[in-house]
C-alpha cells in the first residue's frame, strides 16, 4: 500500500476529531483529501476494549490535556462506532484516498477485516500488547507501528512478534507520547537509526504543531509522516489540541515534500545542471604560441576561467612534452596536444 506513493506517506490521523457525528467523520476525509493527505487513519476501538468502568484513582486522569476525565468517560465520547465503518471505507474509496485504522483490541481487527482495511497500525501505547499484535500481523496486511514510550528493548520485542506472525510489511514510527509534544522533546535521529537497525521503513508520528518538526524529519528520510487532522481547532475536538488544520496541513506537505526532495540520496549526485555550469570553473589555457616539438613549460600557460581546457589537477602529467603540431595562443589547453 505505502510503497504505490512516493516518500514521505503524509497521513492525517482523524482520532475523536469526528465529535461523534459521522457527516464530520466523513467532511474530515474529503477535507483532508484535499489538504494534501495522501492517507487517512482512524481508531477503532470501544471503551470496554481499552479499559473498565471504573471510578477508582487510577482509572481518572490528572493533570494535561484532559484533566478530570475518567479514561471510559473519554474512551467512550473519542470513539469511532464500529457500524460507521462500512460507509467510511466505502466513502474514502470512491473519494480516491487510503484509508486504514488502528485497531485497539482482537476484535477490533475482525471488524475492520469485515470492510477489507488495507493496514493497520499498532498505536504506542499497544506496544506491550502481543495479542493485537499478532491479530493484525496474521492478516498478512502491511503494519504501522508507533513507538512512543517504548525502550529499544521492548520495540523489538514487537517487532520480532509481529514478524513471527506473518508481518512482512513495516513501517515504525518515532512517536513521542505527549499532548501536544514540545519540539525540544523529540530526537529524530531514531528514524535513520530504526531504518538501520530494523531494516525496514521508518517515519515520524508527531503530536507537535511546530511545522519544524515534520520538515526535520522529512530530510532525515521520514517514509511516513502521520500528523492529528481536525477542521477547526476552536471547536473543542478531544484531539484538537495537538491537530493541525487544514491551512497548516497544506503548508506542512508543501514543505516535507520539498525537504525529502532536497535531502537527495547519500553520496555525492551531480545534476545536469552542475555540468553545464562546471564550464565556469579554472581550466588551463595556453597564454604563449608553441612550435611544433617544442616542450611545454609553465611559462606557457596561465589557470584561468572558463574551464574549456585540460583540468589544473592534470597540469603536471604534460609539462615538458613537446607540442604535436603548432599551437597559437590563447586557447584552451588539451592533453592530445602534446606528444
Amino acid at each position: 500500500m505505502f510503497e504505490q506513493i512516493k516518500s514521505p506517506v503524509l497521513v492525517a490521523e482523524i482520532s475523536g476529531n469526528h465529535m461523534g457525528s459521522l457527516d464530520r467523520a466523513l467532511d474530515l476525509i474529503d477535507l483532508a483529501a484535499r489538504s494534501g493527505a495522501d492517507a487517512v487513519k482512524i481508531q477503532t476501538y470501544t471503551a470496554d476494549s481499552l479499559t473498565l468502568n471504573c471510578q477508582r484513582p487510577e482509572f481518572m486522569i490528572k493533570g494535561g490535556l484532559w484533566d478530570g476525565y475518567n479514561l471510559y468517560e473519554l474512551y467512550q465520547n473519542a470513539k469511532t462506532p464500529p457500524h460507521w465503518l462500512p460507509e467510511l471505507f466505502s466513502f474514502a474509496k470512491n473519494r480516491g484516498i487510503f484509508l486504514f485504522s488502528s485497531p485497539f483490541s482482537p476484535e477490533d481487527v475482525e471488524a475492520l477485516e469485515d470492510v477489507d482495511c488495507p493496514a493497520y497500525k499498532i498505536a504506542s501505547f499497544e506496544l506491550n500488547y502481543p495479542d493485537l499484535i499478532a491479530q493484525c500481523a496474521q492478516t498478512g496486511k502491511p503494519m504501522v507501528m508507533s513507538t512512543g514510550l517504548g525502550t529499544l528493548e521492548e520495540i523489538e520485542r514487537a517487532v520480532n512478534h509481529a514478524v513471527k506472525n506473518g508481518c512482512r510489511d513495516l513501517t515504525l514510527l518515532y512517536c513521542v507520547s505527549r499532548y501536544p509534544a514540545p519540539p525540544e522533546s523529540f530526537n529524530l535521529n531514531a528514524i535513520p537509526f530504526y531504518k538501520e537497525h530494523f531494516g525496514c521503513r521508518a517515519g515520524l508520528s508527531s503530536h507537535a504543531l511546530s511545522l519544524t518538526i515534520d520538515v526535520a524529519a522529512a530530510a532525515l528520510g521520514a517514509d511516513l509522516i502521520e500528523k492529528h487532522f481536525v477542521d477547526d481547532r476552536d471547536k473543542g475536538s478531544v484531539d484538537a489540541a495537538f491537530s493541525m488544520e487544514p491551512d497548516e496541513w497544506q503548508q506542512m506537505a508543501q514543505e516535507t515534500r520539498l525537504a525529502a526532495t532536497a535531502a537527495g540520496k547519500k553520496g555525492v549526485c551531480l545534476q545536469p545542471e552542475d555540468m553545464l555550469q562546471r564550464k565556469g570553473r579554472r581550466s588551463v589555457y595556453l597564454t604563449a604560441p608553441l612550435k611544433k616539438g617544442q616542450k611545454l613549460s609553465k611559462a606557457h600557460v596561465r589557470v584561468v576561467r572558463p574551464g574549456l581546457g585540460l583540468d589544473p589537477f592534470e597540469l603536471e602529467s604534460v609539462l615538458g612534452h613537446e607540442a604535436l603540431s603548432d599551437l597559437e595562443a590563447p586557447q584552451p589547453l588539451q592533453r592530445e596536444m602534446f606528444a
